[in-house]
């Protein structure tokens, strides 16, 4: 599928007349908890030529693909990006932490990344981590619930965990995310990751309230004490400098 997949990013690039600079996989099979059935969740930044920048015309920033062999492809430009990172926008910022790359201008990367890092903000990451766990938390708090839902929040909580604990960019790879929890805890997780790597996207799983209680816990527990976090260091200078040395490049 590798192959597949570096080909259509090919194909991209030749219709649109632009460079992918990063492209990595960043759904389930990067958190390594993916399904038989699960898609590719393929996801790259790219640049144009300079010329194109120079307009004062709002352009598309953004290239989707759907393919029928379950590519799901979603890119941004190499302004948005910036624009992104300003924000510390997690997605983005968890990319460039994917144990899964398929595309790589290391030039780029080894210029980008530092300011990624720099970028990063403890208390706005945390916040949107809190959001989304909030929510699969409540899909979850039935007696079966759909084992995909569960992970989706395992992940999300974990993550906001981390951030609060460690103050860094949260890991990609979920097993990364385990070294917070006890080893009990551990043991049920691991053995639901290997019961979904058995089953399809769709199958619900009867409810181990146990570990639901733990999962609610470590929601509550960062919703209290997010905001207590820092923001990230952006400098805005630095990144224009950054941002015309890659469009030079």
């Amino acid at each position: 599928m590798e192959k597949r997949i570096l080909e259509k990013l090919k194909e991209v690039e030749k219709k649109n007349s632009i460079e992918i600079l990063l492209a990595v996989e960043s759904g389930s099979r990067a958190w390594g908890f993916a399904s038989p059935d699960s898609d590719y969740d393929i996801r790259f930044i790219y640049r144009h030529e300079k010329d194109w920048y120079l307009s004062p015309w709002d352009k598309d920033e953004t290239i989707e693909f759907m393919t029928e062999d379950d590519l799901d492809g979603s890119g941004w430009d190499l302004r948005k990006t910036f624009h992104l990172l300003l924000k510390s926008n997690a997605a983005l910022l968890s990319w460039f932490y994917s144990p899964i790359v398929y595309m790589e201008n290391k030039s780029f990367t080894e210029l980008f990344k530092p300011i990624a890092d720099s970028c990063f903000s403890p208390i706005a990451v945390s916040y949107h981590y809190l959001s989304m766990s909030k929510k699969y938390l409540e899909a979850c708090r039935h007696d079966e619930v759909k084992l995909k839902s569960y992970f989706y929040c395992l992940r999300t909580a974990l993550t906001g965990k981390w951030i609060l604990e460690k103050g860094t960019v949260p890991p990609v790879l979920f097993s990364d995310l385990l070294v917070l929890v006890d080893h009990f805890t551990r043991t049920k997780i691991e053995n639901l990751v290997a019961l979904k790597a058995t089953k399809g996207e769709s199958y619900y799983h009867t409810n181990d309230w146990e570990l639901f209680g733990f999962l609610e816990n470590v929601v509550n527990e960062t919703e209290e004490k997010a905001k207590t976090l820092v923001g990230g260091k952006a400098d805005k200078a630095e990144m224009e400098s950054v941002f015309r040395e890659i469009l030079a490049k």
